[in-house]
């Protein structure tokens, strides 16, 4: 495995070289071509055999790289080049990979957008991206039809479909046209130049498209290589679309499992272990709630798992008993990551099971806030004071020592500088740095630094929830209560009585449990909530029998749609007794911070 990593690193540095000025993602996949063009690159399940097995279908490395030659010149052909705008709505597969390469190679620019976050805000990041090219399946296509999507400035529409009508071009058309035309050069894109926008998932707010750089894609293959020791020669279980591509890039095969990717929370884990156990997977990456799903189906049927090396995990905090769960599948000393980041910087800090079960759980269960780690290599990562109003500019005295609570600020080489056509958003999420001339982006997280350098995370900073007697942080409350046996997890949000704005725990049971009376389990958590200084003002307990979660993760729980549910459940006169006068925090997160807001 060794020599292969080697190798296949040698021949990607000998592409580097050729052109040191240029930076492109394609370039991993050209240099693979190269030095093995018989591994395989993608693998995708294609229906099943009469004894109920997965067909397969497959694309080499030199395969993969041939087609998509043959579907850039096709795209250029078409009137997709460089710099153009490119809507791209098709499912992992053989096609979502060769497409998301051709782009790249010509320079295009991909637009990725979940799809499914909703009719509605589809329409208006679409309007937003203002793309020139639409490429999707025929599902996407009589969307586009029929909603009228981006209709003033598309010029160039692909179909994946064998019929055309409703788009410009077929797929088949387009590889047809760049078939006789040879080996496509990479376009020489500059680090600087705009390689993609990401929409983010929009749980907290309205989605935004991210400006990826050729550079920043660049910077990411590296850290994910060297913060996880990923050679060349792995092969990757992709569940997840958008991380699915570093698979290629990074040297890896990457498994496309039989599941919907865009519901993770119900995939059935049986598939997803039968392809870890087809292909032998040695690397994994999972949101928490797929991780939760097929590690209880695990531990119910007593599945082992020996060839993952390492698991990732990643979209929202991953509670340690369902880390545990999950570890008991793998080999001795295999561990479950679970890297901190966003679409706006990615990884940001990283940590794994080691750490998490032997040491940071118990103080995560006693309300310090989710260790996601040490920040990693290249990643500045500050605390600053909490403040819903822009920051013109950056100020080293403006961060907090260890142990403050504040706002959570990063800059680094995966951190994007701008949101595309987002003025607004770019004022309240970027603070100019003069002396470096970039950015700090403002993470809309909270949470703080140990004085180990640790950092901790303790919720969005929409969601914190600000009484009377202080301000209430979702994840150290969340967390005591959390540690019930009937919880499957639980959601703190704020409900406004008489401008008095009063905290309210909303709780999931965990269906796998034995049934108990409700009244019974809300009364042991009320009495919980008296055990800790911090979550003593919390008086009001909700059962609810399944949370608004976000699309890309399943994840990411909906606290401002629980809020307005809770807020009508309760009388409207209704006020939740005396209160205590201040707010403690754990004795780990000694201070929180909030800034006044500028005059």
């Amino acid at each position: 495995m060794r020599n292969r990593a080697d190798s296949s690193r040698a021949a990607l540095n000998g592409f580097a070289m050729s052109n040191p000025s240029s930076c492109n993602v394609a370039t991993h996949l050209k240099a693979l071509a190269a030095a093995e063009p018989h591994r395989l690159a993608v693998v995708c399940p294609r229906g099943r055999d009469a004894g109920g097995r997965v067909n397969y279908a497959h694309l080499t490395f030199r395969q993969l790289d041939d087609d998509c030659d043959h579907v850039a010149h096709g795209l250029e052909s078409v009137g997709i080049g460089r710099g153009t705008r490119t809507v791209l709505m098709v499912p992992p597969s053989l096609d979502f990979f060769a497409l998301t390469f051709a782009l790249f190679k010509v320079g295009a620019v991909p637009v990725l957008i979940d799809p499914g976050m909703g009719i509605r805000n589809l329409g208006r990041c679409l309007a937003e991206a203002q793309p020139e090219g639409f490429i999707g399946t025929l599902k996407a296509h009589i969307a586009r039809r029929l909603l009228g999507w981006a209709r003033k400035s598309l010029r160039v529409t692909v179909t994946t479909a064998r019929r055309f009508g409703l788009a410009d071009h077929g797929l088949a058309r387009v590889r047809n046209l760049g078939a006789r035309r040879g080996a496509r050069a990479i376009a020489p894109t500059q680090a600087a130049e705009m390689a993609a926008i990401l929409f983010t998932s929009g749980s907290t707010g309205v989605a935004k498209g991210v400006v990826y750089t050729h550079g920043i894609f660049a910077a990411q293959v590296e850290m994910l290589r060297n913060l996880y020791g990923i050679e060349a020669g792995e092969m990757d279980l992709a569940t997840f679309p958008l991380f699915a591509l570093f698979g290629p890039a990074l040297g890896m095969t990457a498994i496309i499992p039989d599941m919907d990717s865009t519901r993770p929370g119900s995939v059935d884990p049986r598939k997803i272990i039968e392809a870890i156990e087809d292909w032998g997977v040695t690397n994994m990456f999972g949101s928490p709630a797929l991780i939760d799903r097929v590690g209880r189906y695990g531990v119910a049927h007593d599945v082992h798992l020996p060839s993952p090396r390492r698991v990732i995990s990643a979209g929202a905090p991953v509670a340690a008993r369902v880390i545990e769960r999950f570890t008991s599948m793998l080999e001795p000393g295999v561990e479950v990551f679970t890297p901190y980041g966003a679409t706006e910087a990615l990884p940001v800090a990283s940590i794994g099971t080691a750490i998490i079960l032997n040491e940071t759980r118990h103080q995560t269960d006693g309300g310090a806030g989710v260790c996601v780690g040490a920040p990693v290599q290249g990643i500045d990562v500050r605390i600053i004071p909490i403040t819903d109003e822009p920051i013109a500019k950056w100020d080293d005295g403006m961060a907090l020592p260890p142990g403050s609570i504040g706002e959570i600020v990063v800059q680094g080489p995966v951190v994007a500088q701008a949101y595309f056509n987002r003025p607004r958003a770019d004022s309240l999420a970027k603070v100019r740095d003069s002396r470096t001339g970039r950015n700090w982006h403002r993470m809309g997280d909270v949470g703080y630094l140990d004085d180990r350098g640790r950092l901790w995370f303790c919720g969005r900073k929409s969601q914190r929830v600000m009484t009377a007697g202080g301000t209430l942080f979702t994840i150290p409350c969340e967390a005591i209560f959390n540690t019930h046996p009937d919880v499957a997890r639980s959601a703190l949000v704020g409900v406004q009585r008489e401008g008095v704005k009063c905290p309210v725990v909303c709780i999931e049971l965990d269906s796998s449990r034995p049934r108990r009376p409700v009244a019974a389990i809300l009364a042991e958590l009320a009495a919980m909530a008296q055990q800790h200084p911090h979550t003593r003002v919390i008086r009001t307990f909700l059962r609810h029998r399944g949370f608004p979660v976000d699309i890309r993760h399943n994840a990411k729980i909906f606290r401002e749609k629980l809020a307005v549910w809770a807020g009508r459940q309760l009388p409207r006169r209704w006020q939740p007794g005396p209160v205590a006068a201040t707010v403690e925090l754990p004795p780990v997160a000694l201070v929180s911070q909030e800034a006044e807001a500028p005059a």
